[in-house]
């Protein structure tokens, strides 16, 4: 328990992923994605319960042996690259509470695709939900100035190029520029009672924890091997 509030933690790893077949299962520093989300909620000492959400029989497996349960196999209509993470957080949360036979206040998501989450990385998203009464708290990285909204542009179907934003138009100096973030699936945390009653990851009062540092989330093989030059050289940890 955490603050006397009983915490589930998640680690979705469906086997189906396109970019990076069994992308879930790839190595990175030496250790699958889904075993190093396993070992950091072993680690942390506070989560009631750890399960892997997954359609995949190898990726149960490699989680169990990293720590995870796999009380169920997620089902096939809750697989496919258009669900959304509701969907299998409510999904691994009414399973849990069936069984486990309790309520869990607080639900954690834990990305396997965000290998360098620490177990402090986690408890300051848990105790931020709690400090300030949100319904959810996020973790956040900084986006590269090269990449801010006022800096893209779009191509229409002739070629011709325009700003994404007019506004963008205004800029000449990165100065210019407010700062922007994006998730980076390090932690989420999140209040039951968001999930089951405002039947959404956000809600209406949601807390961003800035994460500073190297932070890769994998989605592509560039990322996948930025990930592991990063382990291998001991730049995160």
């Amino acid at each position: 328990m955490f603050r006397n509030k009983r915490i589930l933690a998640v680690v979705p790893a469906r086997g189906g992923s396109k970019g990076i077949p069994l992308k879930n299962l790839q190595p990175v520093g030496g250790v699958p994605l889904v075993a190093r989300a396993g070992h950091v909620a072993r680690a942390c000492g506070f989560i009631d319960r750890a399960v892997v959400s997954t359609d995949h029989a190898d990726i149960a497996r490699v989680a169990a042996e990293a720590g995870l349960d796999a009380p169920f196999m997620r089902p096939e209509t809750l697989s496919g690259d258009r669900i959304g993470d509701y969907e299998v957080l409510m999904h691994a949360l009414e399973a849990c509470e069936a069984l486990d036979h309790c309520r869990y206040d607080i639900v954690l998501m834990l990305q396997p695709t965000s290998p360098s989450r620490t177990p402090e990385h986690v408890r300051d998203t848990l105790a931020m939900l709690l400090d300030n009464g949100f319904d959810a708290v996020w973790t956040m990285s900084e986006t590269d100035a090269k990449q801010h909204p006022l800096k893209q542009h779009v191509i229409a179907a002739d070629g011709a190029l325009d700003y994404y934003d007019p506004a963008g138009a205004s800029i000449i100096a990165r100065q210019q520029l407010e700062p922007v973030y994006h998730r980076n699936g390090i932690c989420y945390a999140i209040a039951r009672e968001c999930l089951v009653a405002q039947k959404t990851i956000k809600g209406e009062r949601t807390g961003a924890l800035v994460i500073t540092g190297h932070v890769v989330n994998i989605d592509t093989p560039f990322d996948l091997a930025l990930a592991d030059f990063l382990f291998s050289e001991g730049l995160v940890r």
